[in-house]
Parts: structure tokens; C-alpha cells; sequence
């Protein structure tokens, strides 16, 4: 251990024996991780030791959810405690209304410096985001932290926010798992291609693992015990039925919390809880004061073992990503059933992925059209993907994985009403005007490809 960090290590230990100091902030956040494509959520494909570790240190949300499935507005959802209608940022690549309030600001009166590294916020580091400190880069940014702590003399508690790209596309080619042990979900079309991509996307898992280590062992060093730690992600991966999408696979993630001696090591909780939660927790577990007038509310009374519930019912929102996707969703999801409102189900779902077919993204495509051609259960796996209904509802317990719509059945007629209720009178309140953005393409034409989309 470098001197200086010793003699900040020994610091941080004397003030905390004399005092409850204002406890070190430290977010990793990741870009397009799955909920349960880590070793910690079950997934038997991936290595990912130091995700293990801080479970082993903290807490583990079995049911944490994003506000929106796309970078942009998930993120805007996280910084401002408010979801995108309210926010401003509904669709990918924009923004909240100028004079949105940032939770940062509550974070800077409490006496905290902020720095962020790599992909925190969506787009260059804004002045209303409120960061004392900005590196963009977003690989290899344990390297960066370290220069930031050797160069850092201010003796303030510190939010340290660490942003990695991975595994958002393009997947890395450096690939670590064979593709033919690959375990893929049963609405993938099972190709040599899609298991060369998800194997690919499993190997940016591990690296980011190895990323959130370093960066772990440099803040422990430097800024000794009294850390609590985040570990959690934007939506889910960029696949078919993910990202860009309200089911599970898109709107779960991974989320795992630790304080030494303050949370529970090893433990799990059912509670659900969003991303327009996050900052208000830390905020209220830092001693301040949460900001009214948000969506998000603090679960710090589950944090402390007080508490096994937190919300009765997770909203999310869809409202498209620049032309490639034009499909905007609204769902209600609580513990056991799930619903889906498509607002143009006359349309085609379609978005970057199945356009582009880039290398490392989309190009197992071409596979799926060909299987589709000539197996029945591709075709309607591909089928299910370009075309929704107009409602959806899933029973959770019995199904997952969301394969059997049971929203047309006689039987679901009253639990269908009951939730589509409650869905359209929270976007009410949310003031959701149910905005298109862009030309959506109508499910009569043909379905659009890199030629069409540019062309138009």
C-alpha cells in the first residue's frame, strides 16, 4: 500500500472510532448487463469473483428494476430521482428539461466531491450533472481512479461514480468461453452465430468483473472502510427481448449493496426496488435529507434488515431510440404478474440489433432468418419478436420467463382490467403523453434493414 494511502487509510479509521463520519460513496455501474448473467444471480456461463465478493460483503437484490430500458433515459431516471415523463428524457439520446434538479445537489450538501469515470451519465459530463470531476474514458478505468486518488488532496467524503461501457456492443473479440457450452434462453434461435455473440458477451462480463476488483481494492485503499458500495446496471443486454424491451430480461438487474458493518453481509431480499431509488437510499444513509417531490423513495429501512418490502409495484417505460426502434411500451409489474401495455401493437418492434447486424451486436441475425425459413419454432420466436399484441400479462411465478401471454384469456379479463387501471392512472399522474418519437414502421411493410432505414 502507497504511503499516502496508508496515512489516509489511518485517517479515515481515527475519525470513525471518534465519530459517525460521513460514510465514502462508491457506484459501479455497468452498460447492458442482464439481470441473472452474472455468477452471483445463478448464471453458470460466466466468472465474475469480485461481483461475488461484494455479495459476500452486503446485500442482494433479487428484484431491482430500471425506469426505462435504454441508456439515456435510465440513466437521466437515476441522476434526478424522477422517471422519464417527468424528467424530460423519455427517449434514448436525450435529456431532462433545463432546470431539472439533480440529486447530486443533495449529495453536495452533505460536503461531498463527486467524481465520475467513464459512462455515468449519457453524453459529455454536463455542469448541471454536478461532478467535481469528470474522466471520460470508459475502459480501463480502474487506471484512472488510481491517477485521480494520486493527484486528489481534498480531505471531503467522496462519491465515487464508475461507469464501465461493458458489455454494451460491440462485444469484445478476445473471446474467454466456448461457444458451443454457452447456455442460451429458450426465446433465442440456437445458431453457431448466436452462440459466437453470446459467449463474446459473456467474455465483457469477466472483464468488467476484473475492472470492478481493481477498482474496489483502490478505494478501499484509499479511502478505508467506511465505503458503502453499488454495484448494479443501466437495463439489460442488448438481445432480442431485452434491451429496448419491458420484459424481465430488459428491465431486471443485477443490484448488490455492502457497508461494512452496517448491512448484513451474505444476505438477500425480495423487495423490489427502481433505479429512481438509488441515489435517495444513499442520500438517507449518508444522514441527508431526501428532496421531495421525486418518484424515487429511499429503501434504506431494507438496507438495515428492518424491512423485507419496499414497492408493491414497478412502472417502466419504452418510448423508442432514435429510428431504429419506434415501438413505445408501458408495463406495470408486481410480485407475481407482469402487464404489458404495446401503444402501437400495428406496428413493427425493431431496433439497432436486427437493422445494423453489425459484428459483436446484431450479425447473428442473419442465422435467425435463415433458421426461421425452415423451422417452425424459429419462425415463431422471430415472429413473437417483430410483432406484438396490443396487451400482454404474464404470470410471473408460473412463468418467468414470459413466454405464455395470458392476456386474452377469460379468465385474466378482471386482473387484466384491474392492472391496465392502475397502469393508465399512474401515467396520468406521470403527466405521460404517450409521445411517438420518429415514423414507427406500420407491421403491413416490409420490416426495415440498414438500406431502408438510412434511406429514410
Amino acid at each position: 500500500m502507497r504511503i499516502k494511502s496508508l496515512i489516509r487509510s489511518v485517517l479515515v479509521l481515527v475519525a470513525c472510532a471518534t465519530a459517525h463520519a460521513t460514510p465514502n460513496l462508491v457506484v459501479f455501474l455497468t452498460d447492458d448487463l442482464g439481470g441473472r448473467d452474472t455468477s452471483v444471480y445463478g448464471s453458470g456461463d460466466v466468472r465474475t469473483p469480485n461481483i461475488e465478493r461484494l455479495a459476500a460483503m452486503g446485500m442482494t437484490f433479487e428484484n431491482a428494476f430500471i425506469a426505462s430500458p435504454a441508456c439515456a433515459p435510465s440513466r437521466a431516471a437515476l441522476l434526478t430521482g424522477l422517471m422519464p415523463a417527468r424528467n424530460g428524457a423519455e427517449a434514448n439520446h436525450t435529456y431532462p428539461h433545463p432546470g431539472t434538479a439533480y440529486l447530486t445537489e443533495s449529495l453536495h450538501g452533505l460536503g461531498y466531491e463527486i467524481a465520475a469515470f467513464g459512462k455515468v451519465a449519457h453524453g459529455d459530463a454536463k455542469p448541471e450533472y454536478g461532478f467535481d470531476f469528470y474522466s471520460r474514458p470508459r475502459v480501463g478505468l480502474a487506471n484512472n481512479v488510481a491517477e485521480y486518488f494520486n493527484e486528489r488532496s481534498s480531505d471531503s467524503p467522496l462519491c465515487l461514480l464508475v461507469g464501465d461501457r461493458r458489455p454494451h456492443v460491440p462485444w469484445t473479440e478476445d473471446n474467454i468461453y466456448k461457444p458451443e457450452e454457452a447456455s442460451l434462453p429458450p426465446y433465442f434461435v440456437d445458431t453457431p452465430e448466436t452462440r459466437e455473440h453470446r459467449a463474446r458477451y459473456y467474455s465483457d462480463i469477466t472483464g468488467l468483473d476484473s475492472e470492478f476488483g481493481r477498482v474496489m481494492q483502490l478505494a478501499t485503499e484509499e479511502l478505508g472502510e467506511d465505503i458503502i458500495f453499488v454495484f448494479t446496471s443501466d437495463h439489460g443486454g442488448q438481445w432480442p427481448f431485452g434491451k429496448w424491451n419491458l420484459y424481465d430480461h430488459g428491465i431486471r438487474v443485477p443490484l448488490i449493496v455492502a457497508w461494512n458493518g452496517r448491512i448484513e453481509a451474505g444476505t438477500r431480499t425480495e423487495a423490489m426496488v427502481s433505479w429512481i431509488d438509488l441515489l435517495p437510499t444513499l442520500i438517507d444513509l449518508a444522514g441527508g435529507e431526501v428532496p421531495a417531490g421525486i418518484d424515487g423513495r429511499s429503501f434504506a429501512a431494507v438496507l438495515k434488515g428492518q424491512s423485507g418490502e419496499h414497492r408493491q409495484a414497478i412502472f417502466t417505460t419504452h418510448s423508442g431510440d432514435g429510428v431504429y426502434n419506434v415501438y413505445p411500451i408501458r408495463s406495470i409489474r408486481t410480485k407475481r404478474y407482469k402487464y404489458i401495455l404495446n401503444l402501437l401493437p400495428d406496428h413493427i418492434h425493431t431496433n439497432h440489433s436486427d437493422i445494423l447486424r453489425k459484428d459483436g451486436a446484431g450479425a447473428y441475425w442473419h442465422s435467425w432468418d435463415r433458421a426461421a425459413a425452415t423451422d417452425a419454432e424459429a419462425a415463431a420466436i422471430v415472429q413473437r419478436y417483430f410483432q406484438r399484441p396490443a396487451q400482454e400479462l404474464y404470470d410471473l411465478e408460473a412463468d418467468p420467463l414470459e413466454q405464455t401471454n395470458l392476456a386474452e384469456r377469460a379468465e385474466s379479463r378482471s386482473l387484466v382490467a384491474g392492472l391496465r387501471g392502475r397502469l393508465g392512472k399512474w401515467m396520468d399522474e406521470q403527466g405521460d403523453k404517450k409521445t411517438v418519437f420518429n415514423t414507427p414502421y406500420p407491421a403491413s411493410g416490409p420490416r426495415p434493414n440498414a438500406e431502408t432505414v438510412q434511406r429514410n
